[in-house]
């Protein structure tokens, strides 16, 4: 495992990179590699999560005792790009060694595809660089915004922005999203942002919003005996008297496409809207999508939206697994290294989760969830780590540990008065 783990990030790569970065701009006590696999693999819900506690960590791995200043020095923009950097090259990797194929239905589709975001709060301090949401009383916040890959069981790529930046600021739509589906909630609902992806060869299913009221054009179903005409009808009229478990239709709306030269033009585009009720809530579930009747059925296309679950587990594992909303400081470069370094230990769980799954194939692995997963990764991460020290040639043992450790229980305050010290030693 920890030879996997040491390809995926080779010592070379790191030290170039950590040299590229400006991270470490001549050798001295701070080995990078060291540093990377303490970062990465020492931070999560049973670790270490402050600065301290990852410098003793670093300390122990290293062989060697280091000052506050010259461990609190390296949390520095440098860092962050590193970091950064690191994050890039594991998505990478990922992508090109997927955990997952896709279900026959689904057969014609490169990957499906999910994004959403998260807030971490932070110290009102920082609201001039992280502002958030005018309707909250928190004055900062930082928005992780993730894109989620179906077939790489994980994230393909991942970007900060203020809390107050709209979702649909976080979405850039190209010719990446070709032949793939995007699962995408109501932040990103806009009918420009569906044609586009309709215009680069990809599909989406959103829901839709309670307010919308397109024009019904066409019926995909035939229903026996005196249902109603839809066909010429707004949405909201029909919906009234709807009786049908299931409602599949096209449908146009209109729009106006981004402003040119300061003028915007009308636009109008047909998509494929479904109705499916719900017997639990006793209301229709309604989406929109550019999914055809020959790809899935209404039924699937709604299905297939609930798989947006997906990627909230995700966030869940970040959080409660790997500590990612844990950022006791309003050092900006610092916030920013604990998020990414968050993510690290993320990618690194999800590569070995991928290993296991594959050698254990057959009706278990079904069963074998991330969640779940991720709670086992968090609570053994310290064997990981040091198993990958112990294959890069380092010294792990428990006695080389207490030895350096003896230094950090020392009181740093060293004319403090010992109220003990005058009656025993």
């Amino acid at each position: 495992m920890e030879r996997t783990l040491c390809e995926l990030f080779p010592p070379e790569w790191l030290r170039d990179k950590a040299k590229e970065t400006g991270l470490i701009k001549r050798e001295r006590k701070i080995d990078p590699v060291i540093m990377f696999w303490t970062l990465a693999i020492g931070y999560g819900t049973f670790l270490q999560r402050t600065l301290a506690g990852l410098k003793r960590n670093y300390e122990s791995a290293s062989n060697l005792i280091l000052s506050d200043s010259s461990w609190y020095y390296r949390f520095s923009p440098e860092l962050v790009t590193f970091l950064h950097e690191c994050v890039s090259h594991g998505l990478e990797h990922l992508a090109q060694e997927p955990n997952r194929t896709l279900s026959d239905r689904l057969s014609p589709f490169e990957d499906v595809l999910i994004q959403d975001s998260t807030i971490i709060r932070l110290h009102e301090k920082l609201a001039d660089i992280w502002p958030a949401t005018r309707s909250r009383k928190v004055a900062a916040g930082v928005k992780v915004a993730v894109l989620t890959s179906a077939i790489a069981s994980g994230p393909k790529s991942v970007a900060l922005f203020s809390e107050n930046t709209n979702e649909l600021k976080t979405l850039k739509i190209g010719p990446w999203i070709k032949d793939r589906i995007l699962l995408i909630d109501l932040g990103f609902y806009k009918y420009q942002v569906f044609t586009r992806i309709k215009e680069n060869g990809g599909y989406f299913v959103s829901r839709l919003k309670s307010n919308a009221n397109p024009l019904i054009i066409e019926s995909y179903r035939t229903h026996r005996g005196r249902s109603i005409d839809v066909r010429g009808k707004q949405l909201q009229d029909v919906l009234k008297n709807l009786k049908r478990q299931v409602l599949d239709v096209e449908v146009e709306v209109t729009f106006n496409r981004r402003a040119y030269r300061g003028k915007e033009k009308k636009d109008s585009e047909r998509f494929r809207l479904v109705a499916v009720y719900n017997e639990d809530e006793d209301k229709y579930h309604l989406y929109i999508t550019n999914l055809s009747t020959d790809l899935l059925k209404a039924e699937e296309v709604a299905r297939l939206y609930g798989a947006r679950w997906e990627v909230e587990i995700l966030f869940k594992e970040l959080k409660s697994k790997y500590a990612l909303d844990v950022v006791p400081t309003s050092n900006p470069q610092v916030i920013e290294a604990f998020i990414w370094i968050a993510i690290l230990t993320l990618l690194i769980s999800r590569k070995i989760y991928t290993i296991i799954r594959r050698l254990n194939p057959g009706e278990k692995v079904v069963r074998f969830t991330q969640l779940r997963w991720g709670t086992v990764f968090s609570e053994k991460a310290n064997y990981l780590l040091a198993d990958v020290l112990e294959y890069l040639g380092l010294d792990t043992s428990f006695i080389t540990s207490l030895r350096i450790s003896f230094s950090e229980a020392l009181d740093p305050h060293v004319n403090r008065r010992r109220y003990t010290e005058e009656w025993w030693a």
